[in-house]
């Protein structure tokens, strides 16, 4: 059994990764949505993927971004997002890898 001091030292706060966190990023991966609450208690929908048991948020420019690409080269397979600025300022360029 573990001690309160080795589980706070352990403890790190929850939140969801980011799909720009990912080197790579195949475009088979299932995207779930959820309703969810803020910590104001407002209701807010997520898109999300799930690799390796862990969440990461897929932002609806990158599905807008992922949706051009296919226009063009419908044989895509793998992606990569970079993402730049923090906040409201944050934009996100997708990259075709394969």
């Amino acid at each position: 059994m573990a001690s309160l001091k080795d589980e706070a030292t352990a403890y790190e706060p929850q939140h969801t990764k980011n799909i720009a966190d990912l080197e790579a990023v195949s475009v088979s991966q299932e995207v779930k949505k959820e309703t969810r609450r803020n910590k104001d208690g407002e209701e807010y929908i997520i898109s999300f993927i799930n690799v390796l048991g862990i969440e990461y948020r897929v932002p609806n420019s990158v599905l807008e971004q992922l949706k051009a690409i296919t226009k063009v080269k419908p044989d895509v397979k793998t992606i990569k997002v970079i993402k730049k600025g923090e906040g409201l300022n944050t934009s996100y360029t997708v990259v075709q890898l394969e």
